[in-house]
């Protein structure tokens, strides 16, 4: 999923500040003592351990959704201009990273090549000066790279000293891929006829002129359309800021749809079928409910789809602190996760779990 620039860059300053030991050594960034590879399944990694002052600590950083596609590359690595690896290192700090083996929905397979990832980084010969073993390693991630994160803290926590998971999935992966959905199947109910195909049939030229074409046409929509634009975001649950509510409208709605016709086709053939479904879903907040229900258009997850997200959820068997860092108002991956996910900690009887808001 598109992780959110500012709150990443946060997330990693937070994760230095609140999960490793006072006294870490700070230095100006040096030129990046980076080695490229390639792991066991195939993906990318990226591996730098500062020349001189490693504290023997790692940060291994997941990375968030990359749009379907063959060429795998390093991402989210240059965020809101900050680099990520250079601010990593100047806090004397280790750092690595992987392309996932595959583009798109990439969350069991990237748990798996991060896992490839911390062995490898054990095994590469330390620069001259460095000759020191790896006492701790942190595992972060935003957005899908958050669930990521949250996923490994919970099945390998022999692996990691603790973690941070930014603007993730982390309650309920079903419920992410249903509010998404939603999101799509309310805005054809009151734009019909912006987007051809549905919520779970994106047609391939919709794909191909997405940015230049249809998103466009759906904004124009949407501002032209103010009454319609508030219902659909009551009926959605998405956020929106009331004080400057065109403008965050269109960015809360640029991303769902968006994120809806880039990985419809990827998930469904990744997960063995339609995962959406809206069959029985009750929506409430428009001018005529009723009619809303009546009219809206219904689908039914596919059961091979809705067996294979099981492996996609969170459990909260915590054994090691894990931070969460969101924002209150997330219209892409929304706040209410993070309670979902506290509960799920809570009834599991951990306590690792550090949830830290962001109101805004």
């Amino acid at each position: 999923m598109t992780p959110r620039v500012g709150r990443i860059v946060s997330g990693v300053v937070v994760a230095i500040a609140l999960l490793v030991p006072v006294g870490a050594v700070a230095q100006t960034p040096p030129p990046l003592p980076c080695a490229e590879g390639t792991l066991p399944s195939g993906a990318k990694s990226l591996i730098c351990v500062p020349p001189v002052g490693w504290n023997q600590q790692l940060v291994v950083y997941a990375p968030g959704y990359a749009a379907p596609g063959p060429l795998l590359n390093f991402h989210d690595l240059t965020l809101g201009g900050v680099n990520l690896p250079a601010l990593v290192l100047s806090q004397g700090y280790a750092f690595a990273t992987t392309s996932y083996r595959q583009n798109g929905l990439a969350i069991l397979e990237g748990i798996e090549d991060i896992r490839e990832l911390v062995t490898a980084f054990s095994a590469i010969p330390r620069p001259e000066g460095n000759p020191l073993p790896l006492l701790r390693t942190f595992m972060t991630g935003g957005s899908e790279g958050g669930l990521v994160a949250a996923l490994l803290l919970e099945q390998s926590p022999e692996m990691f000293s603790s973690g941070l998971a930014a603007c993730g999935p982390v309650g309920t992966f079903r419920g992410q891929v249903n509010y998404v959905g939603d999101f799509r199947v309310l805005f054809d109910y009151f734009f019909p006829d912006v987007i051809p195909g549905s919520a779970i049939d994106i047609p391939f030229d919709v794909v191909l002129e997405w940015g230049t074409k249809y998103l466009p046409e759906a904004l124009k929509k949407l501002q032209a359309n103010p009454t319609r634009a508030l219902e659909l975001m009551r009926t959605s649950g998405a956020a929106y800021d009331p004080a400057n509510a065109v403008a965050t409208i269109g960015e809360t709605a640029a991303q769902l749809l968006t994120y809806n016709v880039i990985s419809t086709t990827d998930a469904a053939l990744k997960l063995g079928g339609n995962p959406y479904g809206n069959k029985f879903k009750l929506y409430l907040g428009s001018s005529n409910d009723l009619r809303l229900n009546l009219r809206v258009e219904r689908f039914a997850a596919d059961a091979a789809a809705v067996a294979e997200m099981k492996k996609y959820e969170t459990t909260g068997n915590l054994t090691r602190r894990l931070v969460t860092l969101h924002t209150t108002a997330d219209g892409l991956v929304p706040f209410v996760h993070e309670p979902i996910y506290l509960a799920k900690v809570l009834l599991t009887g951990h306590s690792g779990l550090v949830p830290l808001p962001v109101n805004r």
